[in-house]
C-alpha cells in the first residue's frame, strides 16, 4: 500500500468476486514481483472453491503464471505487454472480462480510506493483514 514507519513499503495482494468482495488477501513486502506473489494469494483463499478466471493488468502478462494457473483450472486475463517477444496467447474476446476489472480496482479504493492500512504502523505482518481484513 504505502510506506510504514521504517520507509519500506508493503504490497497488499488482493483476489476478489465479482461483486468485489474479497476473497483471499495477502500481505507481503514491496519488493517482489506481483507473478511471485499470485501463488500464496490464492492459496490463502477464503472459499474452498478456486476462481475460474483471474482478470489482471499487464504486469500479469506471463507464461508461466499462465502455465501455474492452467494446472490449476484458473483462466489468466490480461492484456498482453507492448514489449513480448512470444506469439500472444489469446485474442480480444476474453479481454471483455477486462472492462470489469473496476470492481477490483473499487476494493483498493476502499482500503485506502483507512489511515491504519495506507501507512502501516504494525512491525508483523501478520497484524497488518488483520488490519487489512477488518477494513
Amino acid at each position: 500500500m504505502g510506506k510504514n514507519k521504517r520507509g519500506k513499503g508493503s504490497k497488499v495482494m488482493a483476489v476478489s468476486d465479482a461483486s468485489g468482495l474479497p476473497v483471499a488477501v495477502h500481505v507481503d513486502s514491496a519488493t517482489p514481483h506481483e507473478i511471485t506473489l499470485v501463488a500464496k494469494t490464492i492459496a490463502g483463499r477464503f472459499t474452498r472453491a478456486a476462481p475460474r478466471r483471474i482478470v489482471g493488468d499487464r504486469a500479469y502478462d506471463s507464461d508461466p503464471l499462465d502455465e501455474m494457473l492452467k494446472e490449476q483450472g484458473i483462466e489468466m486475463i490480461s492484456p498482453h505487454k507492448s514489449n513480448r517477444v512470444r506469439s500472444r496467447t489469446q485474442d480480444g474476446r476474453p479481454l471483455r472480462r477486462y472492462r470489469k476489472r473496476w470492481k477490483v480496482e473499487r476494493l483498493y479504493a476502499w482500503l485506502q480510506n483507512f489511515r491504519k492500512i495506507v501507512t502501516r504502523y504494525e512491525y508483523y505482518a501478520q497484524n497488518f493483514l488483520s488490519f487489512v481484513l477488518l477494513g
